[in-house]
């Protein structure tokens, strides 16, 4: 095969966003966007541009302030997605990708779809020609394609490159493959499709992770001439998630003795801070034992094993945790450092903040100085992360005060202020709530504040930083009644505060996209 360079492909923004609990509001996105670009992926795909306002908006805010990726926007082969995403993904010019997709297994062609061979092959050639009509460059997914009928496939490849394909998607849709299987299936594909082989089309592979074999399959399709891997930081995705881009492009990396020189140019020391905004802006927490990226991905328990570190860090370490962006952090700062000091750091970090971010970020970050002796990276990330992923507030927190104890009820005072609008200066409202813990006791008196009636679905407690004063960063998932689950989080010093800006967050969330939600009767 003449080329060894594989194409990261990354569908965070896309399908990894899918997964529910994890949707992001666009300026998450943005942050998400800027950082996939830092760590240099191929192809950022951005959206859904059809599905809704917000998904178009944030795929054309994308393609027009990310700079280097491909920018790719997903279509069904229907023309109002194709014309909405030629239109969202218009201002990257020439980066700018088409994804067209149509099932193609029997399965979907008789129950999902009800249409024959012949009539799925008319509706790929339509749709890759009319986006080809936009961009240069166009990929076409046979949706399935790892239960489509080989014959068939080959056929549907075929019609879709003479169409105009550049990029041929073999996605296993349902995690369904098996690494031996899938593997024969793309070099089948590779052996009779002529442009495979001269490399006028790629391959691509986009693997879910239902039997825990997304990443294996994604491997195995390399080894038979797939050039292009579709995968998500942090492997997130619908159902069980999609291949995890950090493990794909690691092994890779540590066996390319196996895999015979294949070279991607993801830029590896990016990795774990990739990993942990992803993390906080989707909600989804990595496990400790996740490899590569996790807490634990370089922990040593065994007497033995850190014996032999000790010795040489090979005997236990397959990679170098420096490697793939696990290190030391810079000099903390502290309460006295100056706005410069905060500044030039956030743009150290990776940040690209306004003036008015900073001073908000600034004024957070002295209230944190105030309550800890030193403000971490980690530390000034979250509070980073926390303003990017406020929503226009219709209420804040303006007190909070809570009394628990073993020989008391728990019960806590909360006063919100309401903003300011056409119709009311900003009021100021306080009440009380009681509960089985102050947590419960915090978020009741909110619910009967703002008339919302949430129902905690999840909550996550974690420090951010090390020591007894780490700042607590709190993920929670709330149902509000109107059929899906929305993310809040929050931070501070101290874990109650932290749990009431967190559900606060998501209460505004809720507020922002249903502004005249029903008048729910305040709990008692």
């Amino acid at each position: 095969m003449k080329n060894n360079r594989i194409i990261i492909f990354d569908t965070t923004l896309r399908d990894g966003e899918q997964c529910p609990g994890a949707s992001m509001n666009l300026r998450e996105k943005l942050e998400v966007a800027r950082q996939l670009a830092r760590l240099k992926v191929d192809v950022i795909e951005a959206g859904f541009p059809v599905i809704s306002d917000g998904d178009f908006a944030s795929v054309q805010s994308i393609a027009k302030e990310i700079k280097g990726p491909i920018i790719a926007g997903l279509a069904r082969c229907v023309p109002k997605d194709i014309d909405a995403a030629g239109e969202a993904i218009k201002p990257a010019g020439k980066r700018g990708r088409i994804h067209v997709f149509l099932a193609t297994s029997k399965i979907h062609r008789e129950f999902k779809l009800g249409k024959a061979r012949d009539e799925i092959i008319r509706l790929a050639v339509e749709g890759v020609k009319r986006a080809k009509s936009y961009v240069d460059n166009v990929e076409f997914s046979p949706e399935d394609g790892s239960r489509t009928e080989p014959d068939f496939l080959v056929q549907v490849c075929k019609a879709a490159i003479a169409a105009g394909a550049n990029t041929i998607n073999v996605p296993d849709t349902v995690g369904w493959a098996i690494p031996q299987e899938y593997e024969a299936l793309i070099a089948r594909l590779y052996e009779e499709v002529p442009e495979f082989q001269s490399d006028k089309a790629v391959i691509s592979v986009h693997c879910h992770n239902d039997l825990g074999l997304a990443v294996a399959n994604s491997l195995a399709a390399v080894r038979a001439g797939a050039r292009q891997i579709e995968c998500t930081v942090n492997g997130i995705g619908e159902r069980a998630g999609n291949a995890a881009l950090e493990e794909i492009v690691m092994a890779l990396k540590t066996r390319s003795d196996f895999y015979g020189g294949l070279q991607c140019g993801v830029n590896t020391r990016e990795i774990v801070k990739s990993s942990r905004l992803v993390s906080r802006m989707s909600g989804l927490i990595v496990q400790r034992s996740k490899a590569i990226v996790g807490e634990n991905a370089f922990a040593h328990a065994s007497g033995i094993h850190q014996d032999g570190i000790l010795k040489k860090r090979e005997t236990y370490e397959i990679m170098d945790p420096q490697e793939v962006g696990w290190g030391k952090t810079d000099l903390p700062l502290t309460k006295h450092s100056g706005r410069a000091a905060v500044t030039a750091r956030l743009k150290h970090l990776g940040f690209k903040m306004t003036e008015t971010d900073v001073q908000a970020i600034f004024a957070r970050f002295k209230e944190i100085g105030d309550k800890k002796k030193f403000v971490y990276d980690d530390d000034l990330t979250a509070l980073v992360e926390g303003h990017i992923t406020e929503m226009p507030e219709t209420w804040s927190l303006d007190y909070l005060s809570v009394t628990s104890g073993t020989q008391t009820v728990p019960t806590a005072t909360v006063r919100l202020k309401k903003s300011a609008n056409k119709k009311a200066s900003g009021e100021i409202l306080q009440d009380a709530g009681i509960g089985d813990g102050p947590v419960d006791a915090a978020l009741k008196a909110i619910d009967r504040l703002t008339r919302t009636r949430g129902r905690l679905m999840d909550y996550s407690l974690r420090a951010v930083s090390q020591g007894k004063d780490a700042l607590g960063e709190v993920t929670l998932k709330v149902d509000f009644g109107n059929g899906g689950l929305v993310t809040g989080k929050g931070a501070s010093t101290d874990v109650i505060e932290a749990s009431a800006r967190a559900y606060l967050n998501a209460v505004n969330r809720f507020l922002c996209d249903n502004p005249n939600p029903p008048d729910n009767e305040p709990q008692p």
